[in-house]
This record gives C-alpha cells, structure tokens and sequence, in this order.
C-alpha cells in the first residue's frame, strides 16, 4: 500500500495576472510529488464535490447560496481577497472534498494528506484572508455527521493564527483547537482557540521545534481524539512574503515528520492538508509544500 494522496484537476482556476495568491502551486505540487514518485496516478485519489448541505454544517445558507450564486456583496468580497469566478466556486468546493477525502482515507489507513486545503480564515457567514469556506472544519463536521468520529484535534501549524476555526468551534467539546502562529500577523484581531501558542518574529527551526515538542504529545493524550487535522502551512518559512518567522526546508521537513510520526506512534490517524505558502519564486514555494508529503511517505512506511 502507498501514501494516500488526494488531488484533483480543479484545484486550480485562473486567476487574473499578476494576483498574489500563488494558485498555479496546486497542479505544480501534485506534478512534482508524480515526478519524485512520491505518489502515483494510480494511488491517487479524486475527490467529488459536497452538496451544499454538507457546507452548510458549518456555514449559514444566506452566505452559501450567495457565494456559490455569485451574489454575494462588493465588500464581503474584498474581504476574502479573491475575485469571484464560476471556475473559483468549484475549485473551492472541490478542494472541500478534498479534506473529507483526505480524512477519511487517514481513519482507513492512518494517514493521508491533500494536495490543497487549510482555508481556516473562513469564518460561518463570511470569508476573510483567501478563504471562502473552512474546510477543516467541514471535514471535522462531516466525519462527525457521518457517525465516522466523535473527537477531532486540530493542529495548526500555519504562520497565521486559525481564527475561523477557533471561533466555529469555541465551546464545543468535540474538538480542540491548537495554533501555533507569529503573534505579529494576520489577522490583527485573534480569535480564542482551545490553545493558542504564539511565536516571536524571526523565530528558527530549533526555537520552533522546541516550542512545539512541549505541547503535542501532552495534548494527544489528554484529548485522546478519533482523528488529527494537520494544517501544515509553510508560510514559516524564512522566504515567505507574509511569513515573520525563520524556518528552513530542514526545519519544516523535520516539524511535519515529527507532528506525523508522533500521531502515529500513538495510535492516532492523521489527515494533513497544505496550508498557506506564499513566495516569488513558485519552484521553491512548491517544493517546501511537497515536505508534507515526503515526511508523510516516511512515516508511512515506517509505521504502516
């Protein structure tokens, strides 16, 4: 058996020229991760699009039916940061079919990752920080709809805090929420996640991973969840345009091997998805996306 890997072809939809979000990456992680046989199109999966009721576990029918319709007002808009299109409507909920693919092959095979994913500024009747809906948490949503899981552990090691998933799901018991994010950065108003661990501007790899290492396995076991939600965002990297912090390839190969393996070791199933990652050079940027998966095909084959 392979690494589970989910991908499909409307990951990706034009953008105009010159827009910041990187949206080529997606078709370009997927080319390379076929390239240095991480993956191949045979072990691949292809997600399908959810219904909107699925959408609507976590998000209201007004802000669904406006976005999906096109209808939705100039400023809501603007907030999200990315011009509304037909072809952006479904490259969004196919990467939502995405997550739910991607966590439910990892409650098969114990682990599992996207080739998309990590919109957590997404909030319930809004998007903000080029996230429409919050797939994380609809993923979380669905497999508990569903009767698959009843404890789901969110770690997200993006460069910006999850403030969308933090406030969906603030007071529900079901779920923890972990951030660990720079605590000079987007979004300036932080919502309250179960554990919040902001981080120092300029903070290294070593720095990073001690910090982190306090916190998993601790974690893990006190919350004892059916399932982990790993946002592996590589917007911690040095290089990064909207980053602050410090980290190195090695130093995020060696974060996401660590958050995989430590899940594992200790029996629970781990769903990864990219997160955020934005650089000039998209070659580079693509490549530090691609460490999730390779820490992913290791761990995989040394645990499964």
């Amino acid at each position: 058996m392979s690494l589970p890997i989910v991908y499909h072809r409307d990951y990706v939809t034009p953008l105009p020229d010159g827009h910041r979000f990187p949206m080529p990456k997606f078709k370009l992680l997927y080319d390379l991760l076929i390239t240095d046989g991480i993956t191949t199109p045979e072990s691949t999966h292809t997600p399908e699009v959810p219904t909107q009721e699925i959408i609507q576990l976590v998000h209201t029918p007004d802000y669904v039916g406006a976005y999906c319709s096109g209808t939705l007002d100039p400023k809501a808009q603007r907030r999200i940061g990315l011009p509304w299109s037909p072809g952006l409507v479904t490259r969004t909920c196919t990467a939502l079919g995405g997550t739910i693919l991607t966590a439910k092959l990892a409650l098969k095979q114990g682990i599992a990752c996207n080739t998309a994913g990590g919109t957590h500024h997404a909030f319930p009747s809004y998007g903000s920080g080029f996230c429409i809906f919050n797939d994380l948490a609809i993923a979380t949503r669905t497999l508990q709809h569903l009767g698959l899981v009843k404890k789901v552990l969110i770690v997200d090691l993006d460069v910006h805090q999850g403030d969308g998933t933090a406030y969906i799901f603030q007071n529900d018991e079901s779920v923890f929420t972990f951030s660990m994010h720079c605590e000079a950065n987007f979004p300036g108003t932080k919502q309250k996640s179960d554990l919040d661990v902001p981080l120092p501007v300029g903070l290294e790899d070593e720095g990073y991973l001690k910090i982190l290492s306090q916190y998993l396995s601790d974690l893990l076991c006190q919350f004892n969840p059916d399932l982990v939600l790993y946002d592996a965002g590589v917007d911690t990297h040095i290089s990064d345009r909207l980053g602050k912090l410090a980290m190195t390839n090695i130093g995020i190969y060696r974060r996401d091997f660590y958050v995989l393996s430590t899940c594992l070791a200790a029996g629970y199933p781990v769903a990864g998805v990219i997160g955020g990652g934005y650089a000039k050079d998209l070659q580079n940027l693509v490549y530090r996306h691609s460490l999730l998966h390779r820490a992913a095909r290791d761990v995989y084959r040394q645990f499964l």
